[in-house]
Formats: C-alpha cells, sequence, structure tokens
C-alpha cells in the first residue's frame, strides 16, 4: 500500500523550525513559529497555568473520558469570555483538539448542512486553505488586504461578497488578523455584518488572539456585535495563545442562533462528527482553563500576565516601525497594527537573503512574527530589510 504513496512535500513553517535549530550564528532571529516570545527569547508559561496545573494534580482522581461534547464547564466558562454576558444570542458548543480542530469540525458542519462553500480573505494563513479543501469544501476568495499599502481593502471585501450565495460561510478573524496583522475596526464590522446579513451568509469567525490586540474585550467587540444582528454563525476559539496552551491543543467551536434549539440541533450534529473523528477531546488543556477562568485569584493574575505580553507587542511594534522610517509605502502601519503578525512587501529572494547572510528567519511569504523580536535586535533587523 505503501508503495503507491508519494512523498509530501514539508511543511515550509515547520521545516523552518529545524533550519533555524541547526543555525550555529549567536545573532540568529526567529520571526516565522507563531509563538509569543518573551525579551530572553522564551515562550513563558504563564503564572496562572502553573498554579492551576498544581491544584489538578493534588484534586484530580480521574483519568476517565470525558464526554464527546467535551467538559460542560469549560464551554460555559469559555463562551462566557469570548461571547460575553449581555448578547442575546443563543450558543452550543463542543470541546475540540485546538483552534483548528475547530475549525475542521466547523467545516465539516458547512459541508454537511450548507451549500459547501466558505469565501476566504486574502491573504490568508495558509493552513485555512488546507483544512477547508480537506473538507470538501469549495472555496472562494475576496480581497481583505494590500501588502505594498498595507492597507485593508473593505469596499472590494463587501464588493466580492455580493457574489456570495445564501448560505455560503464567510471566515473572518475576531482580531489580530493572521498573516497581516490588520484587524476590522469598529466601523469596518458594521459594514461587513451589514453586507453579510443581506446576503444571507454564516459568518465563521476565527478566535485565536483574545487579548493581544485591542484589549481583552475590545478583541472580540466585534465578534459579539455581529452575532447580536446576525441569525446563524460558528465561533471557533483557540487557547493557544491567550493561555500560552500551545502543545495542549486546547479548543472550542460555538454554533450561534436566534434559537437554543436551533444550537442544541448544531452542536448534536457537531458532536457526532467528532464521535468519527477523534472521538473525545483531550482534557488537560480544558481542566487549567476552567481552572483558571473559574477561580479569582488565578484569573486576576492571567489577566495581568495577558496584558503585559499585549504591551510588550505594542511597544516592539512601535520601536520597529520607528526603526523602519519610510522604507515602504505606509511602513508605519506596521506600528498600528495588532498582535503578533504583519505581513512584509518583500520577495522570496529577499527572505533567502536575509536567512543565509543575516541569520534573520521567516517564512517566504514576508510574514513575520513580531513577538521573535527583541528590543535589542530592532535596530538591526530594521536596517537590514531597509537595505533590501
Amino acid at each position: 500500500m505503501f508503495e503507491r504513496l508519494s512523498r509530501q512535500p514539508d511543511d515550509p513553517l515547520l521545516a523552518l523550525i529545524g533550519i533555524f535549530k541547526a543555525d550555529p550564528r549567536a545573532d540568529k532571529v526567529d520571526l516565522g513559529v507563531g509563538v509569543y516570545r518573551d525579551e530572553a527569547g522564551h515562550s513563558p508559561i504563564f503564572r496562572a497555568v502553573k498554579a492551576a496545573e498544581r491544584l489538578i494534580w493534588e484534586s484530580q482522581n480521574s483519568k476517565a473520558y470525558v464526554a464527546p461534547e467535551g467538559d460542560q464547564t469549560y464551554l460555559d466558562l469559555l463562551w462566557t469570555m469570548v461571547g460575553g454576558t449581555a448578547s442575546p444570542v443563543h450558543a452550543a458548543g463542543v470541546q475540540t483538539p485546538g483552534g483548528s480542530g475547530a475549525l475542521r469540525l466547523a467545516a465539516d458542519l458547512i459541508r454537511q448542512a450548507g451549500t459547501g462553500k466558505i469565501w476566504l480573505g486574502l491573504p490568508s494563513w495558509p493552513n485555512h486553505a488546507g483544512i477547508f479543501a480537506a473538507a470538501g469544501l469549495k472555496i472562494e476568495t475576496y480581497p481583505y488586504f494590500d501588502v505594498p499599502s498595507q492597507s485593508l481593502q473593505l469596499d472590494s471585501m463587501i464588493e466580492a461578497l455580493q457574489r456570495a450565495e445564501p448560505g455560503d460561510a464567510v471566515l473572518l478573524h475576531a482580531s489580530c488578523h493572521n498573516p497581516t496583522g490588520a484587524p476590522l475596526g469598529a466601523e469596518d464590522w458594521a459594514r461587513g455584518t451589514a453586507g453579510i446579513a443581506a446576503r444571507g451568509l454564516v459568518p465563521l469567525i476565527d478566535s485565536a488572539y483574545q487579548g493581544f490586540g485591542a484589549g481583552f474585550d475590545g478583541d472580540v467587540a466585534g465578534l459579539r456585535a455581529m452575532i447580536a444582528a446576525i441569525p446563524e454563525a460558528l465561533i471557533a476559539v483557540s487557547c493557544s495563545k491567550s493561555f500560552g496552551l500551545y502543545r495542549e491543543r486546547t479548543g472550542a467551536l460555538y454554533a450561534v442562533a436566534a434559537a437554543q434549539a436551533a444550537a442544541d440541533t448544531a452542536r448534536s450534529n457537531l458532536v457526532a462528527i467528532a464521535r468519527t473523528s477523534y472521538s473525545m477531546p483531550p482534557d488537560h488543556g480544558s481542566a487549567i482553563v476552567k481552572t483558571i477562568l473559574g477561580t479569582p485569584d488565578l484569573y486576576d493574575d492571567w489577566r495581568s500576565e495577558l496584558d503585559s505580553m499585549r504591551q510588550r507587542l505594542a511597544t516592539l511594534r512601535r520601536a520597529f516601525a520607528d526603526a523602519l522610517g519610510d522604507r515602504w509605502s505606509n511602513s508605519l502601519a506596521i506600528g498600528r497594527q495588532e498582535g503578533m503578525f504583519s505581513l512584509l512587501p518583500v520577495t522570496p529572494a529577499d527572505v533567502m537573503a536575509l536567512r543565509e547572510k543575516h541569520s534573520v528567519y521567516m517564512p517566504t511569504s514576508g510574514r513575520i512574527n513580531i513577538a521573535g523580536l527583541k528590543l535589542a535586535d530592532v535596530a538591526r533587523v530594521a536596517g537590514l530589510f531597509k537595505a533590501l
């Protein structure tokens, strides 16, 4: 059987990890991998996570399966964090193996229940298209961001979505857009909501960076406004960044509807899909999140540490933008963007030159992880970009 298979190419981003590790140069800089790093270059474990794990170790008395839909307390607490408490919508969730698992589950539901089509904004995180294509969805695209001018293309986005058919899904990012770092503003969300509602489309909102951009509630303000105005939506949530639980694969998918019965029906289908895939979700990460969100002292400490990470990213952005000056058209937009990522107008040849000559690593797409910078490296790295 295996002789009939063809060797698949390595994922470029994952391959970059190995190449970076093998580089012996002391001044190497990793701007590629999408994890938060502190000024020492480490991906820290939140203090609240460590404390929660101690509590779990002391109190947990079983490793039996959780239910196929997951831990309901975790799902309720996480939904309050994302959806808020004042929203009139009805939601029903299932626990998933990370945010990517949530997106795949959503894709399977869309294929099963809808038109089987999803609209992606360009540029997009590369794995999005792979997930949806693997689920058998037809992929259409809309313009989202112009890299040379570092500007949103909202008018073009709304115009493109006029071609969408009722029931089509539309992927949106709740905040800190990956890979561009350019999220929708409040007015943009309002215009997008009106256009999506008028066409009868179903938003699939990817919420992976809450707390890293405009602030904890600001990062989901557009999401909350949209689901309050649209009868149906799907919300994919990742805890990888906001809780630093990358390797624990902790996420959830929520079906939002105007009536609780409709949301519950959607959840029953999601559970059936999950049962034929991974069967039961992992528990350790969700137990950590549940403990933090349900313990006031841990919650306050987690929010404080998360806010300090957001402030560090904003400081790095401003410093990098100032050091770049007018290297590119509107390059100062990098300082106004949010979250971990920005997408720079560089060529693959530029990226390879930075890697080979100066030990600066990033994907050939031009996406950089701002958190990969140290303040001490900003001037040198900006100078290398200016010299391209």
